[in-house]
């Protein structure tokens, strides 16, 4: 396990940890077999109404729910203006970009090492994201910033993004400059810009893909205002 990814691992792996035993429900158990009687009946007939009633209310709340599966609660308080790609070289799948060009679109930057198991992990619910919402206005950016020398040759890049199946588009970043801009800290980390270019979401490390989901929709539903 490599030094500079481990305080994402260990933060993932603690959240799953957390998340398994927090999900574990013991259920009560009923010993022996109470003898049939009026009142008992009685007690049965009305735990079926409120099982009913309880049912009932339980598909009104997910039906609700769906609906509000588009309301997402954007986690950078105060959007602000993404920073220009800075030094980008060997661009795969796309001529050079500057963030000007994707105005109008909805934008993911995802800062990402082809040796990083994490960035592995997440690369197939990337490709989702793409397959879903590319054709609706949302475009993707595979920053890559090496770890170690050999993930900074560009024939080494574009073999990995042929392997995995990346088709939007990638730049190289050896030099951490737009890493820097943006005062990234991991691998993976992704940054979600709306159609005005403003940073409204971000994530760190694996995981919470349903969400990132919503997010998308989210800034693809909104209006698309005139830019100043």
């Amino acid at each position: 396990m490599d030094s500079a990814h481990f305080p994402v691992r260990l933060r993932r792996s603690s959240v799953l940890f957390g998340g398994v035993l927090g999900a574990v429900v013991l259920g009560s158990v009923v010993v022996g077999r109470p003898s049939f009687t009026t009142a008992n009946a009685a007690s049965i007939r009305s735990a079926a109404a409120s099982a009913k009633k309880s049912s009932a209310s339980a598909a009104a709340s997910a039906k609700k729910s769906t609906k509000a599966v588009a309301t997402v609660n954007f986690n950078v308080s105060k959007p602000y203006d993404a920073p220009e790609f800075t030094e980008l070289k060997n661009w795969v799948n796309s001529k050079p970009l500057k963030l000007a060009d994707l105005r109008g679109q909805v934008v993911l930057l995802n800062f990402w090492t082809f040796g990083c198991f994490n960035c592995q992990n997440t690369i197939p619910h990337v490709r989702d994201l793409y397959a879903k919402y590319h054709g609706q206005g949302f475009e993707i950016v595979g920053l890559h910033a090496p770890e170690f020398d050999y993930e900074k040759e560009a024939a080494n890049v574009a073999e990995a993004v042929k392997k995995d199946r990346i088709t939007w588009p990638v730049a190289q970043d050896n030099g951490f400059k737009t890493w820097r801009r943006y005062k990234n800290g991991f691998w993976p980390s992704f940054y979600y810009l709306d159609r005005t270019g403003k940073v409204r979401y971000t994530h760190i490390g694996e995981g919470d893909y349903a969400e990132q989901d919503a997010v998308v929709a989210a800034l693809l539903a909104e209006p698309v205002r005139p830019t100043v």
